[in-house]
């Protein structure tokens, strides 16, 4: 028997041993490319091996912005977003310090959730609220994945996600900020719908009124008690000067002047407070 046979597994040849294969199809082999980008001066040689890399990686940047995709933006818009963080990252990336997958992946997907911090709200919502947004967003979706699941409550969320309920609240009420409706759009189908701007008051002028009343209040307590009810008379029941002016004997040239001097100290009084 030739005794420079294999004897065992672990004498297996080379050549049948299998390759490592890659988890995915998207992440060429360009670390020569890029160490020689970076020997490189800017100039049209630069730049086109530059465009080289991008066209190379774009495949990863499209996978990652399809990670994205049902969250009100089009598909189309998310991979344009990703290929600029793709740019940034072939533009910023140094050989000596690592393979380019593990810069660029977490660049482009910065980028991309940037795009949707800063772009897609419609309401300008802090970015700690946001991130609640998306811990329970996703949070909802592991706990109902299952057919027949039924909607977490607070208290499951914040079993789930390590949140306490009133940050599992506030994430909630930011999954309802992310869109608006229009003023103009329709609440209800039937013959008689009305729009979101017709469930809004009018401004009150009687507020106003209230207001006045609440300033004057001090100064008319401060008024001697004749004059207050020659007020009440002329203002509360719409009695005329002279109808007073017979009712407490005196001359409807005084009673106007009695009126004009109380109804300027209240004023008077009123509007310093105000002022203080």
């Amino acid at each position: 028997m030739p005794t420079d046979l294999p004897t065992s597994r672990s004498h297996t040849p080379e050549t049948t041993r299998t390759a490592p294969r890659r988890t995915h199809d998207d992440a060429p082999d360009t670390a020569a490319l890029f160490t020689r980008l970076a020997l490189l001066d800017d100039g049209p040689e630069r730049d086109v091996l530059r465009d080289e890399l991008v066209a190379a990686w774009l495949p990863m940047a499209h996978r990652i912005a399809g990670r994205f995709r049902d969250r009100g933006e089009s598909v189309e818009d998310l991979r344009q977003v990703a290929a600029l963080g793709l740019v940034k990252a072939v533009d910023r990336y140094d050989p000596s310090r690592g393979a380019f997958e593990s810069y660029a992946v977490p660049t482009i997907t910065g980028e991309v959730k940037r795009h949707f911090r800063d772009r897609m709200w419609a309401l300008r919502v802090p970015r700690r609220v946001q991130e609640l947004r998306n811990r329970v967003r996703v949070a909802r979706r592991e706990l109902t994945q299952n057919p027949g699941s039924a909607e977490p409550t607070v208290a499951e969320l914040a079993a789930h996600t390590g949140l306490t309920e009133d940050e599992v609240s506030a994430g909630m009420e930011a999954l309802e900020s992310f869109s608006t409706l229009s003023l103009d759009a329709e609440l209800s189908t039937g013959e008689d719908g009305y729009s979101l701007a017709d469930t809004l008051g009018d401004a009150d002028g009687s507020y106003d009124v209230v207001v006045d009343r609440e300033a004057a209040k001090e100064g008319l307590r401060r008024l001697p008690e004749r004059e207050r009810a020659i007020l009440y008379m002329r203002f509360f029941e719409d009695m005329t000067q002279s109808r007073i002016a017979d009712k407490l004997g005196i001359s409807q040239m005084h009673v106007s002047r009695l009126i004009s001097r109380s109804c300027a100290r209240v004023r008077a009084e009123a509007l310093g407070r105000n002022a203080e």
